[in-house]
């Protein structure tokens, strides 16, 4: 059996996610179905995480074994032909029989991005979240910085019920790099963020308490406040999918 390596871009705007779910579209199901056309095989493709419907994705890395022989440069033309515009495999390699996309990956980089123009561009709104109040970008980048390090993000993963909550020591990740950009040609706010796993939502949830502080809603250090809260009532709303993209998975 090989042991294919792809690495994915998508919009994700017309996709429930990544992970495949009975009668919905997402992204695992389309690139799986395109597989089965051209190998006649059932397989299972694992990606190096879920991203949420409405997430994108650059770089996305996923893997699945098969008997075929088709060569990888041609497997990718043929998936690529078959597969939605949205959806395009930039590369496919051999890789070790025993690589794994998810269980290998070390490191992930995630880019928020947000519009801060008047008016939103049709030609940008799948790929940013729109907020034209002006947002103070010193105060982010500080709160943004406050997030390096290793610690327990249970404020800023998904809110779950008392009877699926993961433990909390689930819940620490190591972010190794957490900053704010200004793009000023195109009045894009990013917030990039580089890290060795996420939490659901977790990337979206720190842009969302980053858009509070550039409010004037909150201080920089009431980041820490809240980590130590290790409750997600603490934390800024949940900042729209379409802003957040999977930029690079680290091996």
């Amino acid at each position: 059996m090989r042991n294919l390596r792809l690495t994915i871009a998508y919009d994700g705007a017309d996709f429930h996610g990544w992970q495949r779910q009975p009668d919905l579209p997402t992204v695992q199901a389309a690139i799986e179905s395109a597989i089965a056309r051209l190998t006649g095989e059932s397989v299972a493709l694992h990606g190096s995480g879920r991203t949420d419907a409405g997430v994108h994705a650059l770089n996305q890395v996923a893997n699945f074994k098969t008997a075929s022989p088709i060569p990888c440069a041609n497997l990718r033309r043929a998936l690529n032909d078959l597969l939605p515009p949205t959806v395009r495999i930039k590369r496919i390699e051999e890789a070790a029989e025993s690589f794994h996309a998810r269980y290998d990956a070390r490191a992930k980089t995630y880019r928020y991005r947000i519009l801060q123009t008047p008016v939103a561009s049709p030609f940008l709104c799948r790929f940013t979240a729109h907020f034209p109040e002006p947002l103070a970008r010193k105060p982010m980048r500080e709160a943004a910085q406050g997030l390096e390090g290793e610690h327990d993000f249970t404020s800023f993963a998904a809110a779950l019920d008392d009877a699926s909550r993961e433990s909390k020591a689930n819940n620490v990740r190591r972010i190794f790099e957490s900053r704010v950009l200004w793009h000023a040609r195109t009045s894009i706010l990013i917030y990039e963020v580089r890290g060795n796993g996420f939490l659901p939502h977790m990337v979206r949830n720190i842009a969302g308490t980053l858009i509070e502080v550039g409010r004037g809603k909150l201080e920089p250090r009431n980041v820490m406040r809240i980590l130590e809260a290790r409750d997600r009532a603490f934390a800024g709303p949940t900042a729209p999918a379409q802003g957040l993209v999977l930029v690079r998975v680290e091996y």
